[in-house]
């Protein structure tokens, strides 16, 4: 899927989550917008338009699951494709927590950047398949999921396939990110 690019709202109160997220992506050709939280997400979304939001579940003011609702609740966003990306596992679509909130996918923390490329290039090909209408009747996905996912080295990620460090895996020092950085791991601290 060489020269898919679509505009992608990414939500995460992690600054170094939201950057790293964003470097990646837009190594990839896609247009990221970011909000901190779920509150920022409801404002944004009707400018920004987005093809795809991925939403981090734990979140100050709206969590992600609560986001999602919201967003199903709109008429306006209601088949807008949502992936949720959390540490929390128990949220794991096929009848967890996340899908019967309207999640359409899910990518575990911590996540290698190449499974967040393609799995919002499934949840935009789903969108265009269903003449815009979310990710599809293909049901919940999972990073590891295999619909749809290419190559299983993720060829045109930013990073070599030999390259095993994890986006949320352990701290770095500073919240800054260029794309000529190295994608070292990070970690994200919740706060109860």
């Amino acid at each position: 899927m060489p020269g898919m690019s679509g505009r992608v709202l990414v939500v995460d109160d992690s600054k170094v989550i939201r950057q790293l997220i964003r470097v990646n992506l837009e190594l990839e050709g896609f247009e990221v917008v970011t909000a901190v939280d779920g509150a920022e997400c409801l404002d944004v979304v009707h400018r920004a338009r987005p093809d795809v939001v991925t939403l981090d579940a734990m979140m100050p003011r709206l969590d992600g699951l609560r986001t999602a609702e919201r967003l199903r609740a709109d008429p306006r966003t209601r088949h807008l494709p949502l992936a949720l990306v959390s540490a929390c596992t128990e949220l794991e679509g096929g009848g967890g927590v996340g899908s019967s909130h309207g999640v359409d996918a899910f990518l575990a923390k911590p996540f290698e950047p190449a499974e967040l490329v393609r799995l919002v290039r499934r949840l935009l090909q789903g969108r265009r398949e269903d003449g815009g209408h979310g990710a599809g009747a293909s049901g919940s996905l999972s990073a590891g999921d295999p619909r749809g996912a290419g190559d299983p080295r993720g060829a045109g990620d930013a990073r070599s396939a030999g390259d095993s460090r994890n986006v949320g895996d352990s701290a770095r020092a500073d919240d800054s990110l260029s794309a000529g950085d190295s994608l070292g791991a990070v970690s994200e601290t919740v706060e109860p």
